[in-house]
């Protein structure tokens, strides 16, 4: 007997197995790809609905943060699979460390076009199955514990039934359709708001600096009377000369969920970045002949659906700043919380580790409570409000996605459902990769690359 469901896509779809199935490319997605073909004896498939790479690495930033503790003595806290992107960047003379300007930590700022095409080569060289344009629109659970995903893309309906698959879809999309448990952000607490970045060119950056740089910048937008929606954000160099990129726009109160809401945001989004260039041009020292080059692809969106996992990490496991035995990786990132003010301007809220400290994150907050065979990375993990606004940094994402590749192939290795998975041996796995799972010392910085030397 075929479901419903089944026999409504049954004459429209192309059907093929994978061992591994990726759905969402994003930087979670990535290297979850990178590390399941790792061993070279799986099928993978990494399915993405843009036509490039990266997700929000690509869409929206041009810097990696959570490689590095914030505070003046910063430390190397990830390593291993998630150097190998900024490896590769760096060998192309395309990155530089941003000192912590805006709070968050030492940042690794990179081109952000070059890393679409990093991604392209190393998920090609590793032998990954790599599908673009292409979305998920419904998953059938099968009686062997298997599940059917249904996609569609200009080809039409196709149908993949994985052993395992991991979740990267940022919004928990194949956990939705699956029918586990999530929260959604907005229920218990207002969900951060969403941001369309852009870019500028033709700053004169020295002009800026010797004006006062953040500190003038933050100054004039207090004083302006432009109708900034926000008084605050970032506009720091890029790693092309004479361009700047921002996280200034903020638009909160819609939800990303709903097609309506986020069409708004989109728009809303892209008026204000607008806004903020008349600001620029007239008001910013050094800005005067700038004008916007680019805007994200979309705007940007901190959270939507947030996976009840194994575990749930909480605010008070991050401020407590231990790792347990059962961590699988590192964050010493604060709480940054961004969300909707009384007056209708939206705020930042900064809450930083105690002491500088670092807090290890459990195994089971990518392990969904009712999977056997699924992970879920990236910012749909299992954790409340405020422990997201902390370890939602790419280096842990990578982390994240670096972890549930390897724990995948593991389970296939070794018959183990995802829930009683062994970690210990997860976790050698992920030592012998690189992985820096205890409180790094000096000698956590290893590599022959200068961004890393650069902060011995």
């Amino acid at each position: 007997m075929i479901s419903t469901k089944q026999a409504m896509y049954r004459n429209l779809q192309k059907t093929e197995q994978a061992d591994i199935l990726i759905i969402g490319a994003g930087s979670a997605g990535c290297m979850a790809a990178l590390a399941a073909a790792s061993h070279g004896k799986y099928k993978v498939l990494l399915v993405e609905r843009y036509g490039f790479l990266g997700g929000t690495s690509t869409q929206m930033l041009d810097t990696f943060y959570g490689f590095f503790t914030p505070g003046e003595t910063p430390k190397k806290i990830v390593g291993g699979l998630p150097d190998l992107a900024v490896n590769r960047l760096d060998e192309a003379g395309e990155i530089f460390l941003r000192p912590n300007t805006y709070g968050a930590g030492t940042g690794v700022n990179y081109n952000p076009e070059r890393l679409k095409l990093v991604w392209d080569e190393l998920l090609i060289n590793a032998g990954v199955n790599v599908l673009l344009h292409t979305t998920l629109v419904d998953v059938i659970p099968q009686s062997s514990g298997s599940y059917e995903c249904i996609f569609w893309n200009k080809s039409g309906f196709r149908s993949t039934t994985a052993q395992r698959v991991i979740d990267a879809s940022g919004d928990a999309d194949f956990c939705h359709l699956a029918g586990f448990d999530y929260e959604t952000a907005g229920e218990a607490e207002p969900a951060q708001s969403m941001t369309t970045t852009f870019r500028m060119a033709n700053v004169d950056l020295e002009a800026y600096e010797k004006a006062g740089g953040k500190k003038k910048l933050m100054d004039l937008m207090a004083k302006t009377t432009h109708p900034l929606p926000r008084k605050e954000g970032s506009a720091h160099a890029m790693n092309i000369e004479k361009c700047i990129s921002t996280v200034a726009v903020k638009v909160g109160g819609l939800n990303a969920l709903n097609t309506a809401e986020l069409t708004k945001a989109e728009i809303e989004g892209r008026r204000q970045a607008f806004v903020f260039e008349a600001f620029f041009r007239k008001e910013v020292p050094g800005y005067a002949h700038s004008k916007i080059i680019g805007l994200s692809t979309q705007i940007g969106v901190r959270e939507t659906r947030r996976v009840y996992g194994k575990h749930r990490l909480t605010k008070d496991e991050c401020m407590a700043a231990k790792v347990p035995d059962d961590s699988i990786f590192l964050c010493g990132a604060p709480i940054e919380d961004h969300r909707q003010g009384k007056d209708g301007e939206t705020e930042t809220v900064w809450q930083y580790i105690p002491g500088g400290g670092v807090y290890g994150v459990p195994y089971g907050t990518i392990v969904p409570r009712q999977s056997n065979t699924v992970w879920v990375v990236g910012r749909c993990f299992s954790a409340t409000h405020d422990a997201h606004a902390s370890c939602r940094s790419m280096a842990q994402t990578m982390s994240m996605g670096t972890t549930a590749g390897l724990a995948a192939v593991q389970s296939l290795e070794k018959d183990e459902s995802a829930g009683d998975l062994r970690v210990a041996a997860l976790r050698d796995a992920l030592i012998e990769e690189g992985g820096i799972l205890e409180e790094p010392v000096k000698k956590a910085f290893t590599g022959k690359h200068d961004w890393k030397k650069n902060l011995e």
